[in-house]
């Protein structure tokens, strides 16, 4: 295994000739990470082989994107996206696997709502709009969405202020901050956020709790707690780069 300076003077090569050789030898100095990573979700009803592969493909598209002079350790950058391709597939596995009824059935009713509504308005209604008109949370319509077809976390949905990509409204289960290593600098950060801005951190930070949970709590939607998550990280990590 090659030492971290030797690492990060490959991946300034790689980022300065895009060599392929390079990009490789690297890839192979971190495969350990996306085995170890692989192991932790082992037994899970998924063979070990698909989530060395899965992890992998992480590796790779991680090895690709890394910025050596940001000032990150290369495992600490990459370890939350492989994490976050094994939860996903574990996700999407698990529907493909067992939806539950309800949820078909509430698709059924959302796409009629949808069909109904354009047909009269001329356009397509907003979660909100569908969360009233059958009396379900703006969650349960956007699960019943998903369930249906596989739903682009890159696609958009429409809300009150125009259109926005999904994954605005839904629950993010990878820690964004493990990214972050100055953890004396962090926290005097986040002694600067507002009163609300904390209390989120702490709920989902800390004490690990859902983005609908800390919602419940602070008696406000799943989806402001998202919009405030990621304002908050971006608040952090413009405030840790300078």
């Amino acid at each position: 295994m090659m030492t971290n300076d030797k690492a990060l003077e490959l991946f300034r090569e790689y980022r300065r000739t895009g060599d392929k050789a390079v990009r490789n030898a690297l890839i192979e100095n971190y495969m350990y990470v996306a085995e170890i990573l692989a192991k932790k979700f082992a037994g899970r009803g998924v063979d070990y082989e698909d989530l060395v592969q899965i992890a992998s493909e992480g590796l790779i598209a991680g090895v690709e994107k890394f910025n050596p002079d940001l000032g990150y350790r290369f495992t600490t950058y990459v370890t939350p996206t492989i994490t976050g391709l094994i939860r996903n597939y574990f996700r999407d596995y698990s529907q493909s696997v067992r939806v539950p009824r309800k949820l078909y059935a509430l698709n059924a009713r959302v796409r009629e709502a949808v069909d109904s509504y354009y047909r009269q308005n001329g356009v397509k209604p907003t979660i909100k709009q569908l969360s009233a008109m059958l009396s379900e949370s703006e969650e349960n319509i956007l699960e019943a969405m998903e369930c249906h077809t596989p739903l682009s976390l890159d696609a958009t949905v429409k809300n009150d202020d125009g259109e926005a990509p999904v994954y605005d409204f839904v629950a993010d289960d990878m820690p964004a901050f493990e990214n972050f290593e100055d953890r004396e600098t962090l926290r005097a950060e986040i002694a600067k956020l507002s009163e609300i801005e904390q209390k989120v951190i702490k709920l989902r930070f800390l004490q690990g709790k859902s983005q609908a949970e800390v919602g419940k709590e602070l008696g406000m939607s799943q989806m402001f707690v998202s919009r405030a998550e990621k304002k908050i990280i971006g608040k952090l990590k413009e405030a840790l780069s300078k």
